[in-house]
């Protein structure tokens, strides 16, 4: 059995042609397993997004399985970015396996505060960010599946008008889906709502609107009022002003 070589970054340089069909444009990101590219397709000129796994991370193309499998069956998610294809290239001699998606334009959620004043968002601009990803992840609880770890890194935004665009980076979770998997994702959204407002320093000052969605972030509180995220979600679409 031939051994896995280890491989901590590939630093694909921009114009390197891959699988004979993807231009390599620029990186975008990296991770614990692996690196995502944005490429160019060489005979279309469509921009898609790659991500290489290292394959220490992907033994017998476990991980890559995992989440062409999952974003395969949650590809009506529209708050997912859809997968495409797999591809496989040589890389010092070792096979590498690849992912093919879709490229969204925009800016991770935690990179877009950072140019928003104070650093984070107004009441009225916290509640549309989080209706858009209750509704997404409404979605993704009803057909039984959750993300398992949502926070400002892995959510990719733009503005459009009053409401925002998201799409979510990776499902990390590999266990089989269960009530409590999906309650987390409820507690995560509440938490990102709390955090996007301004987290402690500005929590005593919010309205009463705020803290009675917060709910000073005690989970057993936060489940009680909202057990899934299509309760909140119907719960923002009609509360009092």
């Amino acid at each position: 059995m031939a051994r896995i070589q280890r491989i901590d970054s590939f630093d694909f340089v921009p114009g390197r042609v891959l699988a004979r069909k993807y231009e390599v444009v620029s990186r975008l990101g990296a991770g614990w397993e692996g690196e995502v590219y944005l490429v160019r397709e060489t005979l279309t000129g469509i921009e898609r997004a790659a991500k290489f796994f290292f394959p220490q991370r992907n033994p017998k193309n476990r991980a890559l399985l995992f989440y062409a499998r999952k974003l395969h069956k949650l590809r009506q998610c529209h708050i997912l970015i859809q997968y495409h294809t797999q591809e496989t290239i040589l890389f010092h001699g070792q096979p590498i396996s690849f992912l093919v998606s879709d490229y969204v334009e925009g800016e991770l959620l935690s990179e877009f505060l950072r140019h928003e004043r104070g650093g984070r968002l107004d009441e009225f601009q916290a509640l549309h960010l989080l209706h858009a990803l209750a509704r997404g992840m409404e979605s993704i609880h009803h057909l039984r599946e959750y993300h398992g770890d949502l926070h400002t890194d892995n959510i990719i935004v733009q503005r459009f008008g009053l409401g925002f665009e998201v799409r979510l980076l990776d499902l990390y979770q590999w266990q089989a889906p269960r009530q409590a998997n999906i309650q987390g994702d409820v507690v995560d959204l509440v938490r990102i709502f709390y955090d996007v407002l301004g987290g402690q320093k500005t929590y005593a000052r919010q309205s009463p609107r705020v803290k009675a969605i917060c709910c000073g972030l005690k989970r057993s509180l936060i489940l009680k009022k909202f057990r899934t995220a299509g309760q909140l979600r119907e719960y923002l679409e009609n509360m009092p002003w």
